[in-house]
């Protein structure tokens, strides 16, 4: 909570403030997630080895997750790999991590080339999702070239399709996209039909079996429309067009230039001010004095 608000309210804000400063902490994260969702697609980090897993990684995570993924194929020069047991696919694995000069730690892995899954005792994966530099170990001792699907979780993925984009926010509301408002609706609606068919076991299946219907339904008519969807820029329907808004204003650096004096720059110039005719009116005093003296 704290790094999230940490450059929008402090503990003076008040609580005005801060239903001001949580939507435009929204509206930042939403553009961050925009700017990095363009990275990840027209950008590629190099793999740090030959490894096709890594590449597999690669492909699939976004650029923040992969360079985590990436630590994780450094670390495995580190490590030695000693075969303890094996029967019918199903092996365990000794790796000994060399952490310095003169001390290893070693690490239990156990790996089952028929389901294709691997675990280790450090239970990376299963704090942070990605696989450690033991289990990798493992797999390039075992000759694995591609991991099991498992292990690429879709919540890392940049083909992610986030869903709270669709949500509303108060934010946004006056620029509200129209697939978010069908959106809304549809919740709504759906909301009664999910609460009356989750009373009984039957009106659930009921409810699965119109949703599957529903869905083939409107997986054929997005199919027919898209073979069908040659439309020239006159019969092109220039609705959107009304919709479309002038981009976010970004702020430049530097100071303003209407910006508006404190209080105590206001008093400064008015003194330097004061100073300068002071000064201004001591000296024509004595000039004028001579000119009417004819001096």
């Amino acid at each position: 909570m704290y790094s999230f608000f940490n450059k929008f309210i402090t503990r003076n804000s008040s609580l005005i403030q801060f239903v001001k400063q949580y939507n435009n902490c929204l509206v930042s994260r939403e553009q961050a997630e925009r700017e990095s969702d363009v990275v990840d697609f027209h950008t590629v980090i190099p793999c740090a080895t030959k490894s096709s897993i890594e590449a597999q990684f690669q492909d699939v995570y976004t650029h923040q997750k992969f360079r985590e993924v990436q630590a994780q194929f450094r670390g495995k020069a580190n490590c030695i790999t000693r075969l303890t047991n094996s029967a019918l696919g199903y092996s365990v694995y000794e790796v000994g991590e060399q952490v310095s000069s003169s001390i290893f730690n070693k690490f239990v892995v156990t790996y089952d080339s028929v389901a294709a899954e691997i675990k280790c005792q450090c239970l990376l994966f299963e704090s942070r999702g990605i696989l450690c530099r033991h289990a990798l170990s493992v797999l390039s001792f075992e000759q694995v070239s591609q991991v099991s699907p498992r292990y690429i979780l879709e919540r890392w993925s940049k083909k992610v399709k986030r869903r709270h984009t669709h949500i509303k926010s108060s934010h946004d509301e006056p620029l509200m996209e129209p697939r978010s408002k069908r959106f809304d609706q549809l919740v709504f609606r759906s909301q009664n039909i999910c609460e009356f068919a989750s009373e009984s076991e039957e009106l659930t299946a009921i409810l699965h079996r119109v949703y599957d219907n529903v869905m083939a339904e409107m997986e054929s008519l997005k199919a027919k429309r898209k073979g069908t969807s040659s439309l020239s820029h006159e019969d092109a329907n220039l609705e959107s067009v009304n919709e479309l808004q002038s981009p976010p204003r970004i702020r430049t650096r530097g100071r303003p230039k209407n910006r508006l004096g404190s209080k105590l720059d206001k008093q400064i110039a008015n003194a330097t001010k004061k100073k300068k005719t002071k000064v201004l009116n001591e000296f024509t005093v004595p000039v004028a004095l001579d000119n009417s003296l004819g001096v």
